[in-house]
């Protein structure tokens, strides 16, 4: 394999939840002040609009002015990366290019999602995808969500696109990241998807994380992704091991319902998740606190 490649956006990028306000209108000003905040606290940048930033529920035209307000409170501060993948494949194109408009510093773009298409199919999505504006993407796979996994051969024909360079794994399967890192050979930055696994994948090569933790423990995660740079394997373990509990008790119901009830909690309020999503339960709650202050070692 080639050397791990640099990070195009930074080593630790939080997957950032969207601010509602009591009638469930987007806060952007909320946002604004989340956004600053996690660049303050161990984050190289933010991706909007993401899964985490609740996607499906929001229109283009939120999602432009989100693009707008993070551009905005991350200026000199941190890269914005926008999530402008969808199903269709012309509405990704538009909204790449209003990403680019918006002055972000890259595009994300998850697998279509319920129309299962062919490996081919993929391979068109993300190509006209980069090809529709002089933004770096960041292609997402993540087939417990899309239904579809991108094939490794898939990924190593879209890493030869200039502007593919990096990629989100969230596929939770080591045996096939192996195959990832060996099929794309450094031509791609790889990103973990899942903060369980950053760890594991950084020993595979990888660059670092899309984070939903980071909400909550960023100067922990970035410490641990620079314990390992450094080559101190051992605190680094140690650190990824004090995160443990935060990170599974954030994903006992569906995301991000637990997240955006713990930043309410532990940052300020950000509301409750859009329907079909439903606030957490206190349980999850009073986990997720547990998990942080075991984190941050209270």
């Amino acid at each position: 394999m080639n050397a791990t490649p640099t990070p195009p956006f930074g080593s630790v990028l939080t997957a950032v939840l969207t601010p509602f306000d009591k009638t469930g209108a987007v806060d952007y000003e909320a946002f604004w002040r989340l956004v600053r905040y996690l660049l303050e606290n161990g984050s190289g940048g933010v991706v909007v609009a993401g899964t985490t930033g609740e996607a499906p529920t929001l229109s283009k035209v939120e999602k432009v002015a989100l693009f707008k307000t993070a551009v905005e409170a991350a200026a000199g501060k941190g890269t914005v990366v926008a999530g402008t993948g969808t199903y269709d494949t012309a509405e990704s194109v538009e909204m790449t290019q209003r990403a680019a408009e918006a002055g972000c510093d890259g595009a994300m773009a998850v697998t279509p999602y319920y129309s299962k298409p062919p490996q081919e199919g993929i391979y068109q999505h993300f190509t006209a995808i980069a090809d529709a504006t002089d933004l770096p993407v960041l292609v997402y796979n993540i087939p417990g969500r899309t239904a579809r996994l991108i094939e490794v051969e898939t990924l190593a024909r879209l890493a030869e696109h200039p502007r593919v360079v990096a990629i989100k794994d969230a596929t939770e399967d080591l045996h096939y990241a192996e195959r990832q890192f060996a099929a794309v050979d450094g031509q791609a930055a790889v990103y973990s998807g899942a903060d369980a696994f950053t760890l594991e994948l950084l020993r595979l090569g990888g660059v670092g994380v899309v984070s939903v933790a980071s909400h909550l423990v960023g100067n922990q995660i970035r410490a641990m992704i620079d314990a390992f740079n450094d080559g101190d394997q051992r605190e680094a373990q140690r650190l990824d091991d004090a995160m443990s509990d935060v990170v599974a008790a954030l994903f006992l119901e569906p995301s991000p319902m637990g997240l955006k009830a713990a930043v309410t909690s532990l940052w300020g309020a950000v509301g409750d998740p859009r329907l079909p999503l439903v606030p957490a339960s206190g349980q999850t709650l009073h986990k997720i606190e547990v998990g942080v202050r075991k984190a941050v070692g209270q």
